[in-house]
């Protein structure tokens, strides 16, 4: 992986390959499938299609049940009209988590006030894998408004990642295809003041870009600079808010929260599928040593081993990441030579990069 400053580029720091690989990407089309398959070979599941959740309430009383102490059981009615009642409620239901506000735990954070676009795109074919011994590279740079990022895919496709104000992910999202191609290439290539000023025309970035990069004069030799774009998937390209959310606690009695609706992360570091697989691993270990020591899998006690150790954990990837998107979006010329200082340092420093190599990849 390679990353460096938009503003100075002769700030910047490269990941080498490891074994095993510092990551491996994939559509969430696959993840689906598998996880789809694996519960097929489960001997005791049931899935609910073409079912909604209409609501989420309390037990009914202690004194209405004649055989089960239902009342401190959450009780999830199903649009079909079906109750089921919950020894542990766990909520993997998004940002606006519906699970989370039925157990009353408050979130704490803030917008950024900015869009990330992403895309699927082609790329232009590899003429240098030989040269990297068939090692996939992903490239990222810290423009002022926010990084831009392209993570290879299978074959010579990629997933773009691109954070920026929301009037600017609005124009790129109403361009013809062929120009956001060409303001994804020129998003790598391109200085600040080239990048603003194609990204005021309402189109011809094409022809534009073509006779600024002959201009500027760039690497394309798919190392020190990615492959050019060569089209995007139709259908692909969208944008989302980017926020800060970390809920005050991921438990609380019956219930527990995974994912975005513990904790949402600003997608600078790519770590916010890896987070929610690190919940639900450690949500399951929890529930495996309850149930091992004849627990109840719902107790405030045996969950808070679960919401202690995963707490901290995302908090502390919650805060580095904040603290790079801050750090990066400022263009004051002191703190950009500090920062790209201390840019060049780190990857001269094997041990941290290695740290920080086993940090982004779950190890």
């Amino acid at each position: 992986m390679r990353v460096w400053d938009g503003l100075d580029s002769s700030s910047s720091i490269s990941f080498s390959s490891v074994s095993p690989p510092i990551a491996t990407m994939t559509e969430n089309p696959n993840l689906q499938r598998a996880l789809l398959q694996r519960l097929t070979e489960l001997p005791q599941f049931s899935i609910f299609e073409s079912t909604k959740v209409a609501s989420i309430e309390p037990g009914p009383p202690e004194s209405s049940q004649d055989l089960l102490d239902l009342s401190s059981y959450p009780t999830v009615t199903l649009s079909s009209g079906q109750k089921l009642f919950a020894r542990l409620l766990v909520g993997a239901d998004g940002l606006s988590s519906p699970v989370r506000q039925f157990a009353g735990l408050p979130t704490r954070g803030w917008d950024y006030g900015r869009h990330g676009v992403v895309a699927t795109l082609k790329l232009a074919e590899d003429d240098f894998r030989q040269e990297r011994n068939d090692k996939v590279i992903a490239f990222q740079r810290f423009l002022p408004s926010g990084p831009i990022a392209l993570l290879a895919l299978p074959e010579n496709y990629a997933t773009l990642v691109w954070t920026t104000t929301p009037a600017k992910a609005a124009k790129l999202k109403a361009l013809a295809s062929e120009d956001f191609v060409a303001m994804v290439n020129a998003g790598f290539r391109l200085g600040k003041v080239d990048l603003e000023y194609m990204n005021d025309m309402e189109n011809g970035q094409v022809d534009e870009l073509n006779w600024r990069s002959s201009v500027v004069g760039v690497p394309e030799d798919g190392i020190q600079m990615p492959r050019r774009a060569e089209s995007v998937q139709e259908g692909s390209v969208a944008s989302f808010p980017l926020r800060y959310r970390q809920a005050d606690s991921y438990t609380s009695s019956r219930v527990a929260l995974v994912g975005d609706a513990a904790h949402t992360v600003h997608p600078l570091a790519g770590q916010g599928l890896n987070m929610g697989l690190a919940d639900v691993k450690s949500l399951a270990t929890t529930i495996e040593d309850t149930v091992k020591h004849g627990g109840d899998i719902g107790d405030d006690m045996y969950l808070s081993k679960y919401n202690s150790k995963m707490w901290m954990e995302n908090n502390r990837m919650l805060g580095v990441t904040d603290k790079l998107h801050k750090l990066y979006s400022v263009g004051w010329g002191p703190l950009v030579g500090v920062r790209s200082l201390g840019l060049n340092l780190v990857d001269k420093m094997g041990p941290v990069k290695g740290w920080l190599m086993k940090q982004a990849g779950g190890v």
